[in-house]
C-alpha cells in the first residue's frame, strides 16, 4: 500500500509541475523615456505559458509584441509587474544573470537568420555548443543530429550562399534547437520568406512541438502563419486583447 501511495504522490507531484505555466507574466509594464515622454510600450500584459504549448503573439507595427518578446528572451526588463521563467523571477537577475538564463533556456529563431557567411550550415550550429564549452566529435554529432531533424543532412558543409532562404532558417533553427532549450522564440520567422517556404518552417515548428515537446512562442503579423500555432495571443497598444486556442489545429 505504502508504495502505491508514494506512486500516486510522485504522480500528483508530476501533474502539478507539468501544469505550472513555463512562462508567466504578471502586470507587465514598460515605458520608454523618449525626448522627455514616457512611451508606454507595454500596459500591464499578463499572460501564462505553459510547458509544450505552442503559441503565436501577434500585433501590428508598433502593439508591444516585440517589446514582450524581448523581455519574454531576457534580453530587456520590465518597468514594473512579474515575469518568471521556469519558476525564476528574472527581475531579480543581473546582466550576467539574464545570459546565463537566456543561454540554458532560450533557443532563437529570427528573421532574417543572422548566420555566420563564411561559415558552413555545420559551423554555424555547432557555435552555441562551442560557448558553452562543447566542443570536437560531441559537439558535432549534436550539431548533426539537429540538422536532422530540420531535414538538412545533407547540406552540413554549405555555406549560406549555397542554400535558398527557407534553407537558412531551418539551418538557423537547427542553431535554436541544438542545446535542447525549454523555449523556442520565433520572431518573424517567416518574414523574408515566400508562402511556400513559411508553409515549410511553420511544419518544422509543428513537428518540433508534437514530436520533441517543445514549447515554441512565434511572434507574427500574418494570420496565416499564426494558424500553425495552438493558440493566438493577440496584443494592441500594449495590451492583450484576445487569447483564444486555434480552431481544428492539428489539421492545419
Amino acid at each position: 500500500m505504502a508504495i502505491r501511495e508514494a506512486i500516486r504522490d510522485g504522480a500528483d507531484k508530476t501533474a502539478q509541475a507539468s501544469s505550472f505555466p513555463l512562462i508567466h507574466c504578471r502586470g507587465l509594464v514598460k515605458v520608454y523615456p523618449l525626448s522627455g515622454v514616457e512611451v508606454h510600450a507595454l500596459r500591464g500584459v499578463d499572460l501564462e505559458i505553459k510547458q509544450r504549448e505552442m503559441v503565436a503573439i501577434m500585433g501590428p507595427s508598433g502593439s508591444g509584441k516585440s517589446t514582450l518578446m524581448n523581455i519574454i528572451g531576457c534580453m530587456d526588463k520590465q518597468t514594473s509587474g512579474d515575469y518568471y521563467l521556469n519558476g525564476v523571477d528574472v527581475s531579480k537577475l543581473d546582466e550576467n544573470g539574464l545570459a546565463a538564463t537566456r543561454n540554458a533556456n532560450l533557443g532563437f529563431v529570427f528573421q532574417r537568420y543572422n548566420l555566420l557567411a563564411r561559415a558552413t550550415a555545420l559551423y554555424n550550429v555547432e557555435l552555441p555548443l562551442f560557448y558553452a564549452g562543447m566542443a570536437g566529435a560531441e559537439a558535432e554529432a549534436k550539431a548533426m543530429a539537429a540538422l536532422d531533424q530540420v531535414g538538412l543532412h545533407d547540406f552540413s558543409q554549405h555555406w549560406p550562399n549555397q542554400m535558398s532562404g527557407g534553407q537558412q532558417q531551418r539551418v538557423a533553427i537547427a542553431r535554436a534547437i541544438v542545446k535542447r532549450p525549454l523555449v523556442i522564440l520565433a520572431d518573424e520567422p517567416t518574414g523574408a520568406l515566400d508562402t511556400v517556404s513559411s508553409k515549410d518552417i511553420m511544419e518544422i515548428f509543428q513537428k518540433m512541438h508534437r514530436e520533441h515537446g517543445a514549447t515554441v512562442v512565434v511572434i507574427t503579423h500574418e494570420p496565416f502563419v499564426a494558424d500553425f500555432c495552438q493558440r493566438k495571443v493577440v496584443i494592441r497598444d500594449g495590451q492583450i486583447i484576445s487569447d483564444d486556442q486555434v480552431p481544428n489545429w492539428h489539421d492545419v
